[in-house]
């Protein structure tokens, strides 16, 4: 069998990397840059909405996140994803040392000297992607939000370290953004978690539907899988349109791309109601006219944001 991308990548970056094999700062922006624009599909088309000058380095953060989220995802055990994670801090805590060689950290080393990011929000992420290989299941709301704190809410604090408002009065909003798209993300994707034996659904609110885990690995979309369903859908609606204020809070147009992912992970639950919350038959997706209707509600929200602060729902075409 070949060997996947991820496994190539690893044999070249992979811990037998050395300080002597350190790349060149030119080198490492062009990797960054260039594992971005290859893995996120959305990311050519979102980088034009960016300042030019913070393009590389939502590239360096960007890739750093890649390269933990193959580390846990990408290997052939739960123990060999933690041993590599353990590894991949280590290098993040060299590079806060001051020392780096992989093209990732020499790379990230640029842009924390520049927008004062603290090691925390990075180092976050990590617990989420190990809990990742142990935890399939969880209990209750405060069980998954628990795990939100630490796998989507860190993203959008580094979010707001590049665009310099990283504020206590802001960080609710960002955090409300990102854990609404963290759940939008799991609703869309209960076939694909279920294939790899994860539930990110807590299990109090199968039980408050009248569903048991059995029932719910049928796959089916029962009346009570509906309703389920719908309450999710809102729970995670109410999240992303908490977040709208931080739109008037971005310099610029970073607006434009607060807004734009607000409204993308609407769309997506829009998306789940147009098919009446049957995720299993076919995986809920934007179409490319709601991408341009995105587009340019995103422009409206960034040029009017006091308008957006309580929007109408989205909901996608049926």
């Amino acid at each position: 069998m070949s060997a996947t991308p991820f496994a190539l990548e690893l044999q070249r970056y992979g811990p037998e990397m050395g300080t002597a094999d350190a790349v060149t700062l030119a080198t490492a922006r062009r990797y960054c840059r260039n594992l971005a624009e290859t893995h996120y599909e959305n990311f050519i088309v979102a980088s034009q909405l960016l300042p030019r000058d913070l393009r590389q380095h939502f590239c360096n953060v960007y890739a750093y996140c890649r390269w933990a989220d193959d580390l846990a995802d990408e290997v052939a055990s739960g123990d060999e994803g933690l041993r590599l994670l353990d590894w991949w801090e280590s290098l993040l805590s060299a590079m806060y040392g001051g020392h780096t060689w992989h093209p990732v950290f020499v790379a990230l080393a640029e842009t924390v000297e520049r927008f004062e990011i603290p090691q925390q929000p990075f180092a976050d992420l990590l617990i989420a992607f190990r809990q990742d290989q142990t935890v399939k299941r969880y209990e209750t709301w405060d069980d998954l939000l628990g795990y939100c704190r630490y796998s989507a809410n860190p993203v959008g604090r580094l979010v707001l370290y590049l665009a310099r408002q990283h504020r206590e009065e802001l960080l609710p909003l960002s955090d409300a953004v990102c854990t609404g798209l963290q759940l939008a993300n799991f609703w869309q994707d209960l076939g694909r978690d279920l294939d790899i034996g994860r539930i990110y659904i807590p299990q109090e609110a199968m039980e408050a539907a009248g569903m048991t885990e059995d029932d719910f690995c049928t796959r089916q979309a029962t009346p009570q899988f509906r309703r389920m369903m719908a309450e999710l859908v809102a729970r995670a609606r109410a999240m992303l349109n908490t977040g709208w204020p931080l739109v008037g809070a971005m310099p610029g147009r970073l607006r434009i791309a607060m807004a734009l992912f607000i409204q993308g992970g609407l769309t997506i639950l829009g998306a789940i109601e147009a098919q009446d919350y049957d995720v299993w038959q076919q995986r809920p997706t934007v179409t490319r006219g709601q991408q341009l209707r995105l587009l340019l509600g995103a422009v409206a929200a960034a040029c009017f944001p006091g308008r957006y602060s309580s929007p109408k729902r989205v909901v996608a075409e049926r």
